[in-house]
């Protein structure tokens, strides 16, 4: 109880729609990630004004632009070959 008082959270809902803010390609990717390479980043401007930073997917390098429609998706973001484990998340594609 003392702890939310402290930090006094609120939860948010977001709608999941925004537009390309910025972007930039990833060419040489960290480690875990070079499979996706060359892949998309963008900071994203959501439709309630907050931005954020996600991975582009769905989407052709060369389509890619300041103002694109983008929505949410679910993706598989890396995977543990070792073991098999696969990690999923946010992701955004041009918006259908």
């Amino acid at each position: 109880m003392e702890i939310q008082k402290r930090f006094n959270r609120e939860r948010f809902s977001f709608s999941g729609q925004g537009e390309v803010y910025s972007f930039t390609i990833i060419y040489d990717a960290p480690r875990g990630f070079t499979q996706f390479a060359p892949y998309p980043i963008a900071l994203v401007k959501l439709k309630e004004g907050n931005l954020i930073t996600a991975q582009l997917t769905d989407v052709d390098l060369d389509d890619i632009y300041i103002g694109m429609p983008v929505e949410m998706v679910t993706r598989k973001q890396s995977e543990d070959g070792e073991r098999g484990l696969i990690t999923y998340g946010y992701k955004f594609r041009p918006r259908m």
